[in-house]
């Protein structure tokens, strides 16, 4: 199970800074792949230095990522994203007329940047025991309530908590970074 890492409500002026498709990339890059400079993440994201170091500083001035201090020199600034989990709170920054279009840019940054994931996946020539052991499923035939939803999402953390090794100890022996993507809400209707 992960150690308990800080966790932050996104507030409605850190959420704006964050909702921007690159942000949300170049966020995303620093916590998966590790600490970065701003030339490492502009070719990674095909973006010149001087935007990429915008954004980095961005992000650094609401908090979402550090610099390193242990690494670089004085010309070379390596940036690394803060320990901690990120909570928001949709339904009421929704409410806000002026956070509404940021939380909007970013959940559907979230999505792509997700998809982008599974599509990465799948163009991959894997080995045969890492495909058969991957899955991409689909269940559209629930019908549930709020709190039965609420009661689903819980118990599919916990499953996922239950698989975290301890934080001092050592990778396995052929492991590989995982993705684990749960999607889970309702949807319309179609007809009756």
């Amino acid at each position: 199970m992960p150690s308990e890492k800080p966790v932050r409500t996104i507030d409605a002026r850190s959420l704006r800074a964050l909702a921007h498709p690159l942000r949300v990339r170049m966020l995303d890059s620093l916590r998966l792949d590790g600490p970065a400079t701003s030339s490492r993440l502009a070719e990674e994201f095909g973006e010149n230095t001087g935007t990429v170091s915008w954004h980095l500083r961005n992000l650094a001035e609401h908090g979402f990522i550090e610099e390193d201090v242990d690494r670089g020199t004085k010309r070379e600034r390596w940036w690394r994203a803060v320990e901690g989990t990120h909570v928001l709170h949709t339904s009421e920054m929704r409410k806000d007329p002026e956070a509404r279009g940021a939380v909007d840019v970013y959940l559907q940054e979230l999505v792509r940047e997700s998809h982008q994931k599974v599509v990465a996946y799948i163009s991959h020539d894997w080995s045969a025991e890492w495909e058969q052991a991957g899955l991409l499923g689909n269940w559209d035939d629930l019908r549930l309530t709020p709190t039965q939803l609420k009661a689903l999402n819980a118990e599919l953390m916990s499953v996922i908590l239950k698989h975290y090794p301890p934080e001092d100890a050592e990778p396995a022996p052929g492991s590989l970074p995982v993705s684990v993507q749960l999607q889970s809400f309702p949807r319309q209707e179609g007809r009756a």
